[in-house]
């Protein structure tokens, strides 16, 4: 099953709107103000949770009139951010996909925290996107090929998670590496390009932010 998150960070919602449309998803999850681009597209999520601290009371009621729609509401003080609740929710729930939209936006520290999140997807097995009109990022820690045809944008950057990811070769990249290993305290890994059909981003051990990006 594909699951799309729409939490409550920056949405540009035409993107978003072409992305769904795009990817036909199979599960919709409204985090708490997630919810203003269920609204403003004419969308019907699934189901929706949060503690609704940043949610438009008028959109709230006007999803709580929909029957079909299932709700799950938290108090404010709690252990986890809303988007960990719904990635949660979409694991528990079998997705074999996950994409979020909504994971940026101008809390810096919002986004260093969610940007980790996709692990608990990694941890399963799942695939998890963390998307917006100029960004994908996801977490890798085994060999990864990359396609030229379908990346996201001109861009490629490899970030430690880890502490360190050692023995990182690059093949088909502009700038390719071999047996280097990356530390977390360095900028080595960011901005290089696709120049093959194909490039592969190989490694003994560690977690990489593996992010494509465009201008």
């Amino acid at each position: 099953m594909k699951t799309l998150i729409v939490t409550g960070g920056t949405v540009d919602v035409s993107f978003a709107r072409s992305y769904v449309k795009q990817h036909s998803f199979d599960y919709l999850i409204a985090a708490d103000s997630g919810i203003r681009f269920f609204i403003q597209s004419g969308i019907r999520p699934d189901e929706v949770l949060g503690d609704f601290d940043s949610a438009d009371p008028g959109q709230l009621s006007q999803l709580r009139r929909d029957p079909h729609i299932i709700f799950h509401q938290y108090r404010p003080e709690k252990d986890a951010v809303d988007t960990q609740l719904a990635l949660e929710l979409a694991l528990d729930k079998k997705s074999s996909e996950i994409h979020i939209l909504g994971g940026t936006g101008t809390r810096l520290d919002h986004m260093l925290g969610t940007v980790r999140l996709p692990g608990l997807a990694m941890e399963r097995g799942v695939p998890c996107y963390l998307v917006d009109a100029h960004n994908r990022i996801r977490l890798i820690r085994e060999r990864t090929v990359l396609k030229k045809s379908e990346q996201y944008g001109d861009y490629v950057s490899l970030i430690p998670l880890t502490t360190q990811v050692s023995e990182v070769t690059l093949t088909g990249f502009k700038y390719p590496l071999r047996n280097y290993t990356l530390g977390g305290f360095e900028s080595l890994g960011i901005s290089n390009e696709i120049v093959e059909e194909e490039a592969v981003v190989d490694f003994k051990d560690g977690i990489l932010i593996l992010a494509e990006s465009r201008d």
